[in-house]
């Protein structure tokens, strides 16, 4: 989606809402990004290690009385959108405000939605870095307009609402991790998130304690779910579970299961990496969970290999942004997000951020790829009414 950062920073959101729309608004929402530190892909139903940032999208916003919903970013000033609620359905609104229109016909469709509203859109996470600026976008919608209109929607519920909205309206085949972890994020934790049940169970996240930090290196090589590769990992990954005559490759509990899928050495492979990294998850929250931070660092590391060799997720960049990060003192590094484009996160000594920002520089330059851009990571709280 095309959110991207300004460089000058936001304006004050109640006063630029009021330039565009000529009145005051009711309230401003926001929504924040995330980084799945570990596990995944959601789709195959196993767990997800997710942090919100404190980057996102925010969502300023008036009630109407009438029935229709206008849309401005300040990202995209040349293409407002006025929808009428009861016209909405899934295709008929094309580009950014695909996501919000999504939101208002998934409640819409629930039987939540009383009014229409008007809503400024703002953001502070850059294009195409894997950091979920669309589920934000969504969530911080899907706030607005429930709480605008004081209908109460339990978070978990909304957060499937706005799956819906990604995944019917939209057409982007995600799962759920995102969504959740906009909406139900603790600030100071990751959140053990079983991606079949959407329970979550926070965990201590405090690299700070241990003289550590997180540092996320967005490879300036875009993302976008909608490219295709997205979608066929995930039909690969249907593949082989049905192969495998299992639900999801959430339930393939034995390696030895994948004898299986000899007769397709890339299906083996791929479900190879998903059982291997189930495990790295849930031994990753074992370590947070026990205060051993610095021990992450492996596992990060062992995740990536897995996505560049096996899952084939990866690109060049991220491969490079690892390695670099890794050479000049990182515990250790891996993609984060869909894959073919968008950032890593390091788990980096605090006094060592320098030293590695310059020397993964150092290595882009040589390749000759634009400058990566960073972002330092601190586990945030999910979204929430700021005003």
């Amino acid at each position: 989606m095309a959110i991207r950062v300004n460089p000058a920073g936001p304006p004050d959101p109640a006063a630029w809402f009021a330039a565009t729309y000529g009145r005051e608004p009711d309230g401003v929402w926001f929504a924040p990004g995330r980084v799945n530190l570990m596990g995944g892909p959601d789709y195959t139903e196993g767990f997800v290690l997710p942090f919100a940032l404190g980057a996102g999208v925010t969502a300023t916003a008036a009630r109407r009385k009438d029935r229709r919903i206008a849309l401005t970013s300040r990202q995209q000033p040349s293409k407002d959108v006025l929808l009428d609620i009861d016209a909405l359905e899934p295709g008929s609104v094309p580009g950014w405000a695909a996501y919000p229109a999504g939101v208002a016909w998934a409640l819409r469709q629930a039987g939540h939605l009383a009014k229409g509203a008007d809503i400024a859109i703002d953001a502070d996470l850059p294009v195409g870095a894997s950091l979920s600026s669309s589920a934000a976008l969504e969530c911080a919608t899907a706030l607005a307009l429930t709480e605008l209109h004081q209908v109460p929607v339990p978070r978990p519920e909304l957060a499937a609402l706005a799956r819906r909205a990604e995944n019917d309206f939209a057409g982007i085949p995600s799962g759920i991790m995102d969504q959740i972890a906009a909406l139900l994020s603790r600030a100071g934790h990751a959140l053990l998130l079983d991606c079949r049940t959407g329970t979550g169970t926070p965990v201590r996240l405090d690299p700070a304690a241990a003289g550590l930090s997180l540092l996320v290196i967005d490879t300036r090589a875009g993302h976008a779910v909608g490219d295709g590769r997205y979608a066929e990992r995930r039909r690969a990954c249907e593949r082989a579970a049905s192969a495998l005559q299992v639900r999801s490759l959430r339930d393939v509990t034995d390696v030895g299961q994948l004898a299986r899928l000899s007769g397709d050495p890339s299906l083996q492979r791929l479900a190879g990496h998903v059982l291997d990294e189930q495990r790295r998850v849930l031994q990753a929250a074992d370590l947070l969970q026990a205060g051993h931070q610095a021990s992450l660092g492996p596992l990060l590391t062992a995740s990536h290999h897995s996505l560049r060799d096996r899952f084939r997720f990866s690109w060049p960049q991220a491969d490079e942004a690892v390695a670099a990060a890794i050479e000049a003192g990182a515990k250790g590094a891996r993609m984060t997000g869909g894959g073919f484009g968008g950032s890593v996160i390091a788990l980096i000594p605090a006094n060592c951020s320098t030293q590695i920002r310059q020397n993964v520089t150092a290595r882009f330059a040589r390749h000759h790829w634009p400058a990566p851009h960073f972002l330092d990571a601190e586990p945030s709280e999910a979204a929430r009414r700021l005003c």
